[in-house]
């Protein structure tokens, strides 16, 4: 899978600021030398500088230039964000998720899932229940309707690895936009049968929409963990407000 080149060179500089080439409250190189230096174009720069924004790694002041931020003490390994397209593999690493496929169907939505996707009730939808696993102990569990007017066949690798990945290297979409709400829950019979929840065990589920920059939804899901074994994070940034 081929690498979009500004994510390149967002290693590179995400590396020096881990490795304090580049230290907390230091200012980095303006774009024009990076681009020099990395022999890429200002816009390259650009984009990977506005991803490790995103990111938490740097802030962008105005007339002065790009600011390094100084590390999170709070932040914890199990802290996933969720004010980017970030699936679960970045944050655990892509070697230790493995996926279980409890449902793959394809059927007529039901009410709640025409209104979340915007669609009518002959639009045949993907219905999926995948159980992800980290270092073969259950993690999380993802319900996810998926359009197949969006995505007309699906298969057995993006199933069991990053569906983000595979909306937008495979099939070349662009993701824009999501509306996510995260609630504490009660225990359902399926977090017992596969997240190996007690029965009074907190459950957090995420619920969410994802919309394509075309303006169309391509996923509703629901995604359930116990309380202990994800925590959700976002960034808040003036820059993207």
């Amino acid at each position: 899978m081929a690498i979009h080149k500004y994510l390149q060179v967002a290693s590179i500089v995400e590396d020096r600021i881990k490795n304090k080439v580049y230290p907390p409250q230091a200012f980095l190189p303006d774009q024009e030398a990076l681009a020099q230096e990395l022999n890429v174009s200002r816009l390259t720069v650009k984009k990977a500088i506005d991803y490790l924004e995103r990111l938490g790694y740097v802030y962008k002041r105005s007339g002065y230039g790009t600011v390094v931020l100084s590390e999170v003490p709070i932040e914890r390994k199990n802290d996933h964000p969720i004010n980017s397209f970030h699936d679960i593999d970045k944050t655990f690493g892509q070697e230790n998720i493995s996926t279980k496929l409890i449902n793959f169907s394809i059927e007529f939505p039901n009410q709640e899932v025409q209104e979340n996707l915007f669609i009518q009730d002959h639009d045949p939808v993907y219905n999926i229940l995948r159980l992800r696993m980290f270092k073969n102990n259950p993690l999380l569990l993802e319900h996810l309707f998926i359009p197949l007017s969006i995505v007309p066949k699906i298969n057995k690798e993006a199933l069991s690895g990053s569906l983000y990945g595979y909306f937008t290297d495979a099939l070349h979409l662009t993701l824009a936009t999501s509306y996510r709400r995260i609630r504490a829950c009660k225990t359902e019979e399926n977090d017992i049968t596969y997240l190996n929840a007690k029965r009074n065990d907190p459950i957090l589920e995420l619920e969410q929409i994802i919309w394509l920059s075309t303006g169309q939804p391509i996923n509703y899901s629901t995604i359930r963990n116990k309380f202990d074994d994800v925590t959700y994070t976002i960034l808040y940034n003036d820059n993207f407000n």
